[in-house]
């Protein structure tokens, strides 16, 4: 399955022409049909932000320096997301854990991304669902959710990072730096 993966997403990289990603993108989306259009909003959300920087920066420089943007535009968007597609619908398929399994210290690494993704996940769950229940009127202090939830997140992070850091240099990942 490694393999399969890693000789794919390659291919995908080294594809140029439009319509071959294009024709990748259809294909891609023909064999997973059932979870198509659900895992096309997760993509298109997921990479919204970079490609619409990515966009708006390209096009802005397209018209400084009088060329036209459009191609180049079309094409890193229809690239990320085939990319993005084909990691999402080939991680629904394979064991993440599993597929990093070959490497003792890569897989206690996703181990520990995992549990803290998952965590934090359900941290921002309950935040929510303790906002939603305490708040008459929801817009009125959504920023103030959002500014004091994403304050709680950073202070966690890096509360959590000195701490796993800890524990990885117990396990003997930080040899080299002796």
């Amino acid at each position: 399955m490694r393999i399969f993966f890693i000789a794919f997403f390659f291919a995908f990289l080294y594809l140029k022409n439009v319509e071959i990603i294009a024709v990748a993108i259809a294909f891609l989306i023909a064999i997973d049909y059932k979870k198509a259009l659900k895992r096309s909003k997760r993509v298109i959300i997921s990479i919204f932000l970079f490609n619409f920087g990515v966009s708006v920066g390209y096009i802005v420089m397209g018209y400084i320096k009088h060329f036209n943007p459009w191609d180049y535009v079309l094409y890193i968007n229809l690239k990320v997301f085939l990319m993005t597609y084909f990691v999402f619908w080939f991680f629904e398929k394979v064991n993440v854990v599993e597929f990093f399994s070959f490497s003792k210290d890569f897989s206690y690494l996703m181990t520990m991304t995992l549990s803290q993704i998952f965590s934090y996940k359900k941290t921002f769950e309950d935040f929510r669902l303790a906002f939603k229940s305490r708040v008459v009127s929801l817009r009125d202090k959504e920023k103030d959710f959002i500014a004091n939830t994403f304050k709680f997140f950073f202070k966690k992070a890096m509360k959590d990072s000195k701490e796993r850091a800890l524990a990885m240099r117990a396990r003997g990942f930080f040899e080299s730096e002796k």
